[in-house]
């Protein structure tokens, strides 16, 4: 697994040796393929990526597959290496060096004669970084648990962290579990000087929507950019794809299969669950493009036995279901000796795929009556009986409409849907800031200037359901299967690209990806471009009806949760007499969330009590 770590520290009683001993103490844990170089006042450890100190004691790290913008940069790269040229840009342009760095990366330099920190990620957020301020200084690290290694630091669960979990399902940038740890967002850099640490964007999307677009021309630059970037990315000696059968796996693959004719490797996965099994759509794909196709369907033993390895693979809480499948997915490549697998996520996100964005689009024509039209109506409207049906949907139209982006997004929230009150126990509600993750959103959601309300959704999506759950999602399973990952996808060349595109073609009269299907057309078969969005769906709520062992392990999870203390018993119980009597899939997608939660707190039974402030408790 590739990643960095280290810190600086200018007080707190740190000195050179101790320093030196934890570096030798991290770099052994982490086994062969780990540098390590320490000084007296810093420390930096890198596996499977390039590091370099100079003669006054300057670091620099570098881990990802970067690539120079700068020809002399690129050069300097060239004729020696990644974390040289880094150092060198640093140098040159300081900060200004992410001007001239792309592809996918995490960085650090620490000049440790200035005392100074530079560390950043790339636009979309592929690479993770993780900090946390110490005395004097920073630590830093691609997990939670590198930098969490620091003894300065607490494992304590904190009730901020557990309560976005249970928004969101994951840990969303820059929220952690743990106190005082906090994660970069995508396109962010942290600078830390004299003690202090500041965090700012060193990139901003231009979404700069022509107002008249050659969608012809537009279709050709995107066709031969979605080459390229897969075949930059296939250059290694055993190259596979996930294949779903879906619109961007299937463009991958087929792109793969482009650049190296009959050597592409692809791999699916299918389920025994009417509704959820994807293969025949992968099979298309396959043979359209001349693939070598691998097949693997997912049973419930499966889900019984590999949970609790994936539960614990991830350094926080992680409650996306479709990890299972891309984790026996990476492991039938790598059971084929692919060493580098190319995954498509992020069409989606930059081409407008996913069903939510046309669905705003339709509550937003309520917004464009004028307001003393809106004001009238909205009365009306808001009285009808919810039990008939047309009624009834006129009023949940209205009612949905009234709300603003991207708080909308939300309507299917389980924290939404469901009774926060009844939920969580009091002392935890009382321990939280209940509008911190729609805060969080807002804040998102308004960055992008001058953009259209189907771009700041996009974007939202970036940086939460790309970096933070699906990037995370895939990233995590293919490194526990002991292979690496690009998403070609992600090239910022090609979300530069998206951003020219507009919204008008993106989704056209409530026709998702309208544009990139147009321009994929005669590449793609039709029965690809024609399906519905699909993915990597587990079948979970439904199998845990069929299959004994699944159900109990997940109850006995969600009965280990009542002993945690901050969710209500009664709300246990009620969440399994409602999978159990009410809509299997709906309600088991939830207990999967809550049994991660619980295996993730059993895998690391020294963090898992968890932290309340005083008042709380009192």
């Amino acid at each position: 697994m590739a990643g960095l770590c280290g810190w600086l520290s200018t007080g707190g009683g740190q000195d050179g040796r101790d320093i030196r001993e934890r570096a030798e103490s991290l770099a052994a844990r982490h086994g062969a393929g780990t540098q390590h170089r320490a000084n007296p006042r810093a420390a930096c450890l890198v596996r499977d990526g390039w590091l370099v100190e100079d003669d006054q004691g300057r670091i620099a790290a570098l881990v990802g597959h970067p690539f120079w913008r700068d020809r002399e940069l690129a050069e300097y790269a060239a004729a020696k290496d990644h974390a040289r040229a880094l150092l060198h840009a640093w140098q040159q342009y300081g900060a200004g060096l992410f001007d001239r760095l792309g592809g996918d990366f995490a960085l650090v330099v620490i000049d440790t004669a200035q005392g100074r920190v530079l560390a950043g990620v790339d636009r979309i957020g592929q690479q993770p970084l993780h900090y946390a301020r110490i005395p004097g200084g920073v630590v830093f690290g691609s997990t939670a648990d590198s930098v969490l290694a620091h003894p300065g630091l607490s494992r304590t669960p904190t009730a901020e962290g557990l309560y976005h979990y249970l928004f969101f399902h994951m840990l969303p940038a820059p929220v952690s579990l743990f106190p005082g740890l906090a994660k970069l967002q995508g396109a962010h850099c942290l600078e830390a000087e004299a003690g202090e640490v500041q965090v700012r964007p060193h990139w901003q999307p231009r979404f700069d929507e022509p107002d008249a677009a050659d969608e012809s021309a537009l279709g050709e630059e995107l066709r031969g950019r979605l080459r390229e970037s897969v075949r930059r990315r296939a250059d290694v000696d055993r190259p596979g794809a996930f294949l779903s059968g879906g619109l961007d796996s299937s463009t991958v693959a087929g792109m793969l299969a482009d650049v190296r004719p009959g050597e592409a490797d692809t791999f699916s996965i299918g389920f025994h669950a009417e509704g959820y099994d994807e293969l025949p759509y992968a099979r298309i794909a396959a043979h359209h493009f001349g693939t070598r196709a691998h097949e693997y369907y997912v049973t419930p033993e499966d889900v019984v036995e590999a949970v609790p390895l994936i539960a614990a693979s991830y350094d926080e809480p992680f409650g996306n279901s479709s990890a299972l499948p891309a984790y026996f997915c990476a492991r039938v490549a790598a059971d084929q000796g692919v060493t580098r697998m190319l995954a498509g996520d992020g069409g989606d996100e930059l081409f407008a795929g996913n069903a939510r964005y046309a669905k705003q689009g339709v509550f937003e024509h309520w917004g464009r009556l004028p307001e003393a039209a809106r004001r009238a109506l909205e009365p009306l409207f808001t009285t009808l009986p919810r039990g008939l049906p047309v009624l009834g949907k006129a009023r949940s139209y209205v009612e949905q409409a009234r709300i603003p982006l991207p708080d909308r997004m939300q309507t299917y929230n389980y924290l939404h849907r469901l009774a926060v009150e009844d939920m969580l126990a009091p002392d935890f509600l009382a321990a939280i800031d209940r509008d911190a993750p729609w805060g969080l959103m807002r804040d998102i959601y308004h960055r992008p200037a001058e953009a259209t309300s189907l771009n700041r959704m996009m974007y939202l999506d970036w940086q939460q359901t790309l970096a933070d759950n699906d990037l995370r999602k895939v990233s995590r399973m293919v490194q526990l299967a002991g292979l690496d990952v690009a998403y070609p996808m992600l090239d910022d060349d090609l979300v530069e690209f998206s951003c020219r595109v507009p919204s008008t073609l993106k989704l056209q009269k409530g026709r998702l990806r309208h544009f990139y299907k147009e321009a994929l057309s005669g590449f793609l078969p039709a029965e690809i471009i024609d399906k519905k969005k699909h993915g990597f769906g587990l079948p979970f709520g439904v199998w845990m009806h069929e299959h004994a062992p699944l159900r109990e392990m997940a109850y006995d999870s969600l009965l280990r949760l009542k002993g945690q203390g901050f969710l209500r018993p009664a709300f246990i119980d009620e969440l399994i007499r409602l999978h159990r009597e009410g809509h299997s899939a709906y309600y088991g997608d939830f207990v999967w969330i809550l049994m991660m939660l619980d295996l993730w707190l059993e895998a690391h039974p020294a963090d898992s009590s968890v932290r309340l402030p005083r008042a709380a408790q009192a």
